[in-house]
């Protein structure tokens, strides 16, 4: 009797594989952010060409800036703050949920996140005419879910010298970011960090529904 061995070879790597996807975010975030400010300084594009204004979409026009926001921020350190965030929360999101699943929540979040903030804007008509950019919509997507996944994860907020439960700190930073916009008079995109929170909140629910034991699992895992 002859046997036949069938050998699957594994699929051949490429350039991107060897790094992860919150890596290639991040490095995506820093090329663009570059690559749109200097445009922007040529006068090869307008501000409004790159950031969400709630205003230009109400009247149908620069659409695509759901997707290119996400991707410009305001000045280095804002880059900065988010980049590190990022760096932190996304990586350990991607392990949970996987490379494929993170990207699009990632996306989804981002994309949420200034859809809420466009509809605040009409509903209660404020900041009409003002502009966003950021990765903050998304990466409080991801808060928004690990706050279901891991709400017993100790984790430190900024100005907090001790962990905080991360079914309080996700809360906690939304509230806070909100007290300094207010008491410092600073533009902070609040009502997309909501939007962004409540995006990760919908899609921890689903994971929550679909996959009780697996979620159950992470949940005592990161208590």
């Amino acid at each position: 009797m002859t046997y036949v061995y069938r050998i699957n070879p594994k699929k051949k790597k490429n350039f991107f594989d060897s790094f992860s996807l919150n890596t290639l975010l991040i490095i995506v975030n820093v090329v663009l952010f570059i690559i749109f400010s200097v445009l922007i300084k040529l006068n090869f594009l307008s501000v409004d060409d790159i950031a969400i204004m709630p205003s230009n979409i109400l009247d149908g026009k620069y659409l695509w800036t759901f997707l290119t926001s996400m991707f410009m921020h305001a000045g280095f350190f804002h880059l900065l703050v988010n980049m590190l965030s990022l760096f932190f929360v996304g990586s350990l999101i991607e392990k949970i949920i996987g490379r494929r699943r993170y990207f699009w929540f990632y996306i989804f979040s981002g994309i949420f996140a200034g859809a809420f903030f466009i509809l605040v804007s009409f509903l209660f008509k404020v900041d009409l005419y003002s502009y966003a950019v950021g990765a903050s919509g998304a990466l409080f997507g991801l808060i928004g879910l690990l706050m279901l996944l891991t709400p017993n994860l100790p984790v430190y907020i900024m100005f907090i010298p001790i962990p905080v439960k991360m079914k309080y700190a996700a809360p906690g930073m939304l509230i806070l970011l909100w007290v300094i916009s207010l008491a410092g008079n600073v533009s902070i995109g609040n009502t997309a960090h909501l939007g962004g929170l409540i995006a990760g909140l919908i899609y921890g629910l689903f994971l929550k529904s679909k996959y009780r034991n697996k979620t159950a699992y992470i949940r005592r895992y990161f208590s």
